[in-house]
């Protein structure tokens, strides 16, 4: 068979959804590596993929703001809550029992998800943005002192800029953008310019969600510590996508969210280094993290108990423990191939229409497109697609800094899963050609 460029190819998942490994060098689609996916068997994991819009089969591009999910993460919940409900590290009784094993399990699944030291480094939060605010409000808030800076990208999400303006507010330190290229990558001279001795914090969001871009965490890591500095890595978007391993990456605290990798809502993850969070005071207190308590004084549990005061979200939890092993299941090789190959697609098609700009163009991205449409409101745009069954994003994401960098106030998103498909791109474009002419 031959691709649109006329350069014959190789089929390696087909039904429609067939990952082209091109064969020519003047392929206009980049080369990817030969992985099979079946995505009508993923698909059918995904019951609400089923689902009809007005008639009309549902495409969902709004990964980068929560994820689908599969049947068997449906189904751990469900079977948490029919069969195994309890309250954990309480009781001695059968479901007690149960319920524990079993959310601790998790940890151990999280912590060979992130490749990380230690289980104890696991703390269970509702979300990377209590994981950054916990961070800023226990280490932060601890150690910075007045004058102290906090270097963020321009392209973080509001969730990794507000809780560090919050206490910068609270101690004196000083927060700075590091500022980002036309193309929506990090200026990394510019970053080894703005660090220095008075360097505490470098917070860096690992895949940008308005962008798509993949940052150098790894390198922006070694140059923050050469300054002495600790480094927090939002991971909300990488998770999904591509193996984190915390210890190649060299970072201190690393956060990702449940349902951003096809988990339930309200559950995410915050690891820590050890040194780090055992030196940290708790950020909340209550049941299930202390080990004394008296009206004379309290003492606390160690990790990670230490942070997770109060009931956790247990049937959330087990559900993301379901959520990583389908993910690790499928395989990120697969993974990233398939999602190289929508974006590819999705930039060419797009970048096509009429009036369309890019805003991203980063070298190394992951599936996420972020476009206008000139004479036509990103709202607009979103309202029209979705006549077509077509959900996107359209706003700011988040991320009003990279807006006000670009000179936009809003754009429209679409975002990309490994359950997404060619032929859904292409209604997309369909879209956006249909939406012209409505504005015409």
């Amino acid at each position: 068979m031959a691709d649109e460029g006329g350069a014959a190819g190789k089929r390696v998942s087909g039904e429609g959804n067939e990952l082209i490994v091109s064969t020519s060098t003047t392929s206009p689609r980049p080369r990817v590596p030969a992985v099979g996916l079946d995505v009508s068997s993923i698909r059918a994991d995904f019951p609400i993929l089923g689902t009809r819009v007005d008639g009309k089969p549902l495409v969902y591009f709004d990964n980068a703001a929560t994820a689908q999910k599969p049947l068997v993460v449906i189904e751990a919940v469900r079977r948490f809550l029919a069969e195994e409900n309890a309250n954990i590290h309480r009781g001695v009784h059968y479901l007690s029992e149960r319920a524990t094993l079993a959310f601790d399990a998790v940890r151990d699944e999280v912590r060979d998800f992130l490749n990380a030291p230690d289980s104890r480094e696991v703390i269970f939060v509702r979300g990377t943005t209590e994981a950054i605010n916990l961070v800023a409000q226990s280490y932060g808030r601890t150690t910075l002192r007045p004058g102290d800076e906090i270097l963020l990208t321009t392209m973080e999400h509001h969730s990794n800029i507000v809780p560090w303006q919050l206490v910068a507010g609270q101690t004196g330190a000083v927060v700075r953008a590091i500022p980002i290229t036309d193309a929506g990558e990090v200026d990394l001279e510019a970053y080894r310019r703005m660090l220095g001795p008075k360097t505490r914090i470098v917070g860096v969001v690992h895949i940008s969600n308005a962008l798509g871009t993949i940052n150098p965490v790894a390198e922006m890591t070694r140059l923050a510590h050469e300054a002495g500095a600790v480094v927090l890595v939002d991971g909300a978007q990488a998770a999904p996508h591509t193996p984190v391993d915390v210890q190649a990456l060299g970072c201190d605290f690393y956060a990702f969210s449940g349902h951003k990798v096809f988990g339930p809502t309200g559950v995410g993850v915050l690891w820590g280094r050890a040194s780090l969070l055992e030196a940290m005071p708790p950020w909340q207190g209550g049941g299930d993290m202390i080990h004394t308590v008296s009206f004379t004084g309290t003492t606390f549990a160690p990790l990670p108990a230490k942070f997770e005061a109060g009931t956790p979200a247990i049937a959330e939890v087990i559900g993301l423990g379901a959520a990583l092993r389908y993910v690790r299941g499928v395989g990120f090789d697969a993974i990233g191939a398939w999602e190289r190959t929508l974006l590819a697609r999705a930039t060419e098609q797009v970048s096509a229409v009429p009036g369309v700009r890019l805003v991203g163009t980063a070298r190394e991205k992951a599936g996420v497109l972020s476009f206008t449409l000139e004479g036509v409101h990103p709202h607009d745009l979103g309202t029209i697609l979705d006549a077509d069954g077509v959900a996107i994003r359209a706003g700011h994401h988040c991320a009003q800094p990279v807006m006000e960098r670009f000179g936009v106030h809003a754009t429209a998103r679409a975002s990309f899963a490994f359950y997404n498909t060619l032929d859904e791109i292409d209604v997309l474009v369909r879209g956006l050609h249909r939406a012209r002419e409505v504005f015409a």
